[in-house]
C-alpha cells in the first residue's frame, strides 16, 4: 500500500473541503476567525496589565477582551482608539486577521449568490404545487396550449397554475413565452429546465401532485419520445395510486397499443395525430366554414362543451330536451356507464343518471327555461324537403405529405359513386404510392399529375375555378417555414382566381407553422387548417375535461353523427325574422340537432368569426337570406 505524506494528505484534505461550497467555506473561516479571537482574549486576559489597555488599573477578563477582538475583526477602523502596545499590538494582529477574514467571506458570499442565481437560471429547483396543470416537452404547440388553458381558468377564484418542463433554457422559455402571451391573468406560468423522459428530472414538476399532464410530441421521433415520457409518469416508483390523466398525440397508429399497454392503470388520451388532421380536411373540404365551427367548439374563448347531471329532463326525450334551454345548446347524451351519443334519435329518453352535454357560455350559464310554452312560428317551418341530392364532385389536392392518402379515404366516405380527385404535386412514384395507401375506392377515380403547385400557369391550366373542393396540403419532407412558404404563394394564386372566377369553390389549406397563420387569414382565406393549431385546442380541451374525448371522437367519426353547414332555406322561411326555437324545431323535424348558423353576409369579417354563430339565444330573431347555412348535427 501506497503511503503518503502529511503536506499530500492535508493538501487532498483541504481540497475536498473547499469542494464542498459556500456554507462550509464560510463555516471555516469563521472558526479560523473564532480561534485568532480566543487566541488573542486568552493573551490579554492571562497576559494582565502589559497586555490592557493605556490607563486601566486592572487587567482585562477573557470574554471582554473576547468581545474586543470581534469588533476589530469585523470592523478595522475599531482599533484607532487603542491605547497601549501590548493591547495595540494584539489587536492589530486581530485586526489584520480581521481584514483577511471580511475580505475573504465577501468573496465566499458573492460567489455563492453567483453561483445561486445561475441554478435557478437553470431551473432545476422542484415546484411545490398542487392541482396544477404539467405541460412536458417544447414546441410551438405550447404558446397555443397554454393560453387556452389560461382562458379556461379565468373563473378560477384561487387562480391556476400551469409547469412546463422542457429539456430548453429556463429563462429563454419564459421570454418567449411572456413575449407571445404577455397577460396570463390569474394563472401562474412555470418554466423548469429537465428531460421529461428522466425520472429524476421529472419530480421538477411534481407531476404526482398535477391535476393533469399534457405530453408534447416533440424530437425526430417523436411518438417515440411520448412513450417514454408517459412511461417515466405511469411507471414512477413515486406514482400515487390514483389514476393520471394525461392528454398526449400520436403520429403512428401501430403505436397505440403499446400506449394502451403501459398506461392500463391510468387515464391517457392519445390524439392520432394524422388521423384526425385528414378527417377534419375531408370534412371541411366539402363544406365551406366547418373547421371554423370546429375552432368554436374547440376553443376557449367563446362558449364550449359543458356535462351536467339535469334531473328535470329525466324521463323526457331527446328531442322534447332540445329547446329546453334559451342560452345553452343541447348536443348529446352521455350515459351512466361514459359512452356518448352526439344527436342521438329523437325518442331516446333521457334517464335519471345520464348526463347531458350543452354548448354554453359557462357551466354556471346552463339554466333551463321553465317554459311552459314554446314560442314556435308554425308557419315559418319548411315541409317541404327539398334537399339537393348528391351529385358526383371533382376535388383537387395540391402538393402531398403522409395525411394524403388519409384524406383521400376519408373523402370516399362522404362522396357520391363517379367522383374524381386530382393530385399535383413534385413527388416523384406518387402514383403508386397513392394507390397502395389509399386502399380500395368505391366512390372515387384518382388522377395523379405532376407539376410545381407555386406556378400560376399551372393552376390556369388545371381550371383549379371547375373543381368543386380544392385542398392545399404541405411538403412534410421540407422544412416548415419552406412548406408553409409554398402552400402561402398557392394560396394567394388560388384566391385570386376565385375573385376572378365566378364559380364558387372551397379552398383548405394545412399549416406547419401555427405562426403562419396569420399569413393565411391575410390571404383571405376563410377556411383552413393549421394542423398543430387544431390538435392543441383539442389537447387544452381534454386536459380540463377528459369526458370530451367521446364527443370529439365521435364527432370526427365518419359513422357517426357528424356536423353539416345546410342550406338554411331547406328548415325555415327565408326573408322573415324567425327565432333559434322555431329553427330547432325545423332540425328536429328532420332528425338533426341545430346548433348554430352562418351568415353568408358575413363570411370575409374575421372579427364576426367569417359568419359563424354557434349556440345563439334561442328567442332572439334572425332574417335568413337564402345563401345562409344552418349548422346542425345529423347522419349525414
Amino acid at each position: 500500500m501506497k503511503t503518503y505524506s502529511f503536506k499530500q494528505r492535508f493538501q487532498y484534505w483541504f481540497d475536498n473541503y473547499m469542494s464542498r461550497g459556500t456554507g462550509a467555506l464560510i463555516g471555516g473561516l469563521s472558526i479560523i476567525a473564532l480561534i485568532v479571537i480566543v487566541v488573542a482574549a486568552a493573551v490579554i486576559s492571562i497576559g494582565g496589565l502589559p497586555f490592557a489597555p493605556a490607563g486601566s488599573d486592572s487587567g482585562m477578563s477573557f470574554f471582554e477582551a473576547a468581545w474586543e477582538g470581534l469588533m476589530r475583526t469585523l470592523d478595522a477602523g475599531t482599533m484607532g482608539g487603542d491605547q497601549g502596545w501590548g493591547f495595540r499590538f494584539v489587536m492589530f494582529a486581530v485586526t489584520a486577521g480581521g481584514v483577511l477574514f471580511v475580505s475573504a467571506l465577501i468573496g465566499i458570499i458573492n460567489n455563492g449568490l453567483e453561483d445561486k442565481l445561475d441554478e435557478l437560471r437553470k431551473g432545476r429547483s422542484q415546484v411545490l404545487e398542487n392541482d396544477h396543470t404539467v405541460i412536458l416537452g417544447w414546441t410551438p404547440q405550447v404558446f397555443t396550449i397554454i393560453s387556452e388553458i389560461i382562458l379556461a381558468n379565468e373563473s378560477r377564484k384561487s387562480g391556476a397554475v400551469i409547469v412546463v418542463l422542457a429539456d430548453e433554457d429556463k429563462v429563454e422559455m419564459e421570454d418567449a413565452i411572456n413575449e407571445r402571451i404577455p397577460d396570463t391573468k390569474n394563472t401562474k406560468v412555470i418554466c423548469r429546465s429537465g428531460s421529461p423522459i428522466d425520472l429524476t428530472d421529472l419530480e421538477i414538476a411534481s407531476p404526482h401532485s398535477a391535476r393533469s399532464i399534457v405530453v408534447l410530441a416533440e424530437g425526430a421521433d417523436p411518438d417515440t419520445h411520448v412513450i417514454k415520457s408517459v412511461l417515466a409518469i405511469t411507471n414512477n416508483p413515486n406514482r400515487h395510486a390514483q389514476p393520471y390523466h394525461i392528454v398526449t398525440q400520436i403520429r403512428d397508429p401501430k403505436n397505440l397499443d403499446v400506449v394502451k399497454m403501459i398506461s392500463a392503470k391510468d387515464t391517457v388520451q392519445p390524439i392520432l395525430t394524422n388521423e384526425l388532421i385528414a378527417r377534419v380536411v375531408a370534412q371541411t373540404s366539402r363544406q365551406s366554414g366547418l373547421s371554423l365551427v370546429y375552432t368554436e367548439l374547440m376553443n376557449f374563448g367563446g362558449d364550449e362543451i359543458y356535462f351536467k347531471l339535469e334531473p328535470a329532463l329525466s324521463g323526457k326525450t331527446y328531442g322534447e330536451a332540445l329547446n329546453a334551454y334559451e342560452t345553452s345548446t343541447l348536443m348529446g347524451i352521455r350515459k351512466a356507464d361514459g359512452t356518448v351519443a352526439l344527436n342521438p334519435a329523437m325518442d331516446t329518453r333521457i334517464q335519471s343518471d345520464d348526463q347531458i352535454f350543452v354548448i354554453a357560455e359557462d357551466d354556471d350559464k346552463i339554466h333551463l327555461t321553465g317554459l311552459s310554452h314554446t314560442p314556435l312560428d308554425e308557419s315559418l317551418i319548411q315541409i317541404n324537403e327539398n334537399a339537393s341530392r348528391s351529385k358526383p364532385e371533382r376535388v383537387l389536392i395540391l402538393g402531398w405529405n403522409r395525411s394524403g392518402a388519409i384524406i383521400i379515404r376519408e373523402l370516399d366516405n362522404y362522396v357520391t359513386k363517379g367522383s374524381q380527385v386530382t393530385v399535383v404535386s413534385n413527388i416523384e412514384d406518387l402514383e403508386h404510392q397513392i394507390l397502395l395507401d389509399s386502399g380500395k375506392l368505391v366512390n372515387q377515380k384518382i388522377t395523379v399529375q405532376a407539376g410545381d403547385i407555386r406556378d400560376r400557369g399551372l393552376l390556369e391550366k388545371l381550371e383549379a375555378a371547375e373543381y368543386d373542393h380544392v385542398i392545399v396540403l404541405a411538403y412534410s419532407h421540407l422544412e416548415p417555414q419552406e412548406a408553409d412558404a409554398i402552400t402561402l404563394i398557392t394560396l394567394l394564386h388560388l384566391r385570386d382566381i376565385a375573385e376572378r372566377d365566378a364559380t364558387p369553390f372551397s379552398i383548405v389549406s394545412e399549416m406547419l407553422d401555427l405562426r403562419n397563420r396569420e399569413l393565411a387569414e391575410a390571404a383571405k382565406v376563410d377556411d383552413f387548417i393549421v394542423s398543430e393549431h387544431l390538435i392543441s385546442l383539442m389537447m387544452a380541451q381534454l386536459s380540463e375535461s377528459a369526458e370530451l374525448l367521446g364527443v370529439f371522437t365521435d364527432m370526427f367519426d365518419p359513422e357517426g353523427a357528424e356536423i353539416y353547414l345546410k342550406p338554411i332555406s331547406d328548415y325555415v322561411v327565408t326573408g322573415q325574422p324567425v327565432n333559434f326555437y322555431t329553427v330547432t324545431e325545423a332540425a328536429r323535424r328532420r332528425g338533426e340537432t341545430a346548433i348554430g348558423y352562418r351568415l353568408m353576409s358575413e363570411n370575409h369579417d374575421a372579427e364576426k368569426s367569417y359568419g359563424i354563430h354557434t349556440n345563439p339565444k334561442k328567442i332572439e330573431k334572425v332574417s335568413f337570406s337564402a345563401e345562409d347555412k344552418l349548422i346542425v348535427i345529423s347522419e349525414g
